[in-house]
């Protein structure tokens, strides 16, 4: 049988899946920013114990899921250090900074880019600042920034949901917690989706 008769009805090849979309993070090549998420500042944000919780999930999920990690700290001197449960799992002695965008920690992306990381999932604090600043810099030095919206907050609605709308209108993708865990993961039936669904399972402070 020639090349030309095995589809004769020209019917789907249902076993060829398609490309995957350049819209969709991929584990290898994204990296999860962690903005400034500290002591004296977080009990100021509103709704922060949500802020917190999703950032840990986060955190979690990339640790699983090979997800480069990093975090930074503006002038912990005065606004304490990051948080638990999030400062015991992340890597290393965490940058600080007095610059308002993370951009000053040039050394972070740098490395990301030499590693293939092209996609930055950003969560922390706050959004009209640390977090606006940072995702309009990233956005011109070639990344794709996404943002993790239900991980992101600032002291008034105002000022978080102007920003929000800022950073979108200038190119920046906004997604949720567990679309990003989801996305990140791709597939059910590994033993790293096992994790992934267990850290989505918990609900308790988003009911």
């Amino acid at each position: 049988m020639n090349a030309t008769n095995r589809n004769p009805r020209n019917e789907p090849n249902h076993d060829q899946p398609l490309l995957r979309s350049t819209e969709l993070m991929r584990a290898g090549q994204t990296g999860l920013l962690v903005v400034d998420i500290q002591e004296k500042l977080i009990p100021h944000i509103l709704d922060h114990a949500r802020i917190v919780w999703n950032a840990r999930r986060l955190i979690d999920g990339a640790l699983t899921l090979g997800v480069a990690i990093a975090a930074t700290e503006q002038y912990p001197r005065g606004l304490g250090k990051t948080v638990e449960p999030l400062a015991s799992k992340l890597p290393g002695v965490l940058p600080d900074k007095v610059a308002f965008s993370c951009g000053a920690c040039g050394g972070i992306f740098t490395d990301w880019k030499k590693a293939g990381i092209h996609y930055v999932l950003v969560c922390g604090i706050e959004t009209h600042v640390c977090v606006q600043q940072t995702a309009l810099d990233l956005l011109a030095a070639g990344f794709r920034v996404y943002l993790a919206v239900d991980a992101i907050g600032a002291r008034g609605w105002v000022d978080h949901e102007i920003a929000l709308r800022r950073m979108e209108s200038a190119g920046a993708t906004l997604t949720t917690t567990e679309a990003a865990l989801f996305e990140w993961c791709e597939k059910a039936g590994t033993a790293e989706f096992q994790t992934i669904s267990q850290l989505v399972k918990e609900r308790g402070l988003d009911e």
